[in-house]
Order: C-alpha cells, then structure tokens, then sequence
C-alpha cells in the first residue's frame, strides 16, 4: 500500500496539535507546516517545532510570508491592542486573508508532495468570529483548490479536512488527550512571552481555559496572570 501523505497546517496551538494527532491516527504521514507570518510572538513557532517533533512529523516547514507588512489586526500590528474581552462582531485579532494563504501555500506542498489531504484546525463553535473559519469558506477553498491544481484537473481531487470544525473546546482537548497529545508543548496565547508563557486575559487564553475546565482536564498552561 502506498503511503498516505498530509500536509497538516501547525500553528503551535491546541487545536492544530489535536488535529495533528486526528491525522496521524488516521494513518496519515504527516508534513507539518507552520507560518512566520509577522505575528507578535514567536513563541507558537517554538511550540510548532515541539509539537510536530513530538507527533513525529515527515517533515516540519516553517515559511516566511510578512502579512505584517499590511497590518490590519492586533496579531500583526503592535499599534493595535489584542482586547481581553470577546466583543460582538468580527474581533481586531482577525488577520486579513490568513486562512486564504496559509490553505494556498499547504496547497502548493501538498501538489509537489503528491498529497491530497489538508489538515487545518479551524472551529466554527467556540472560536472568536473569523470569516475564514467557516464550513462555507472551507467548501469554497476546497472548490477553488480542485480547479487551480494540475493534480485536481487531471482527476486527483483534493480534500480539506476540518475535523474539529463543531467540536467546542472541551471536545476538542477530550479527543486530543484521548490521542495523547501534551498540551504543555502547545501556545495559544496571542501575546504569550519569548518563554511561551500565556498572559491569562486575551480572549484565547480564556476560551482555552474555559476548555480545561469543562473538559475535566488539568490546564498545563503557564499563565503570567491568573485566568
């Protein structure tokens, strides 16, 4: 049997590690690969390469983009401040296009690697209002993958795979520890210091707290303020 070839995008965060881990159990070999695109932090990249060391990925890339050079949100604009409380509409930590490009360059590997499944961890229940974390953005990319490629005119279709898209936070933490993914390794923080430690009062450290505590499983997180 040939082998089964993912590219799985890998923040360094929680949901990406459990997705990960989802893809791996799935038989897949893994090809993990991770953004430097201006972010406020290095710290999820750091955690990207625990990560993907520890759930053995093939091969773990780490591509430079510079979506700081638009600015436009908190997690690419230090002039904007990250809010520590979730407000209504589309939140300021929303970067413009990420999902677009990130699914575009995994695209791009996953033609040259001959691998027609991506993975990525977007959520669309207890996630922070992102247009591009949608089922119907999802649907859309998947399309518009299978009419760009060589590989998907010739009739080897690519799939965009979501497995996390309905679970809430606790679900997702119960399904990662299941597959025993160590979240200590993991970064959520939009604004977690060099030493990864998480600052307790943006609105990702308080979902993923509130996840630990509805899914019944200690919270490995450093934080530098009590959540």
């Amino acid at each position: 049997m040939s082998e089964k070839r993912a590219v799985v995008l890998l923040s360094g965060g929680l949901d990406s590690a459990t997705v990960m881990a989802i893809a791996r159990d799935q038989g897949f070999s893994c090809y993990a690969l991770s953004m430097a695109y201006g972010q406020r932090h290095v710290a999820e990249l750091a955690a990207a390469s625990r990560v993907a060391s520890a759930l053995r990925a093939v091969e773990h890339k780490v591509v430079s983009i510079g979506l700081d050079s638009f600015g436009g949100s908190a997690l690419t604009d230090s002039t904007i401040q990250v809010p520590e409380e979730m407000g209504e509409g589309i939140p300021v930590t929303y970067v413009p296009a990420r999902n677009t490009v990130f699914l575009s360059l995994a695209l791009g590997w996953a033609e040259v690697l001959g691998a027609h499944d991506i993975f990525i961890g977007v959520n669309a229940v207890d996630y922070s209002g992102y247009p591009d974390c949608r089922p119907q953005f999802i649907a859309a990319f998947e399309t518009l993958a299978n009419l760009a490629t060589k590989e998907g005119v010739e009739g080897r279709p690519f799939q965009i795979h979501t497995p996390l898209i309905a679970f809430t936070k606790a679900e997702i933490i119960r399904q990662g520890s299941a597959l025993g993914v160590d979240y200590g390794l993991t970064v959520s923080c939009y604004q977690a210091n060099e030493a990864g430690e998480a600052c307790g009062v943006c609105d990702s450290c308080r979902l993923r707290a509130k996840g630990f505590a509805e899914a019944g499983v200690p919270d490995p997180t450093p934080y530098r303020s009590q959540v």
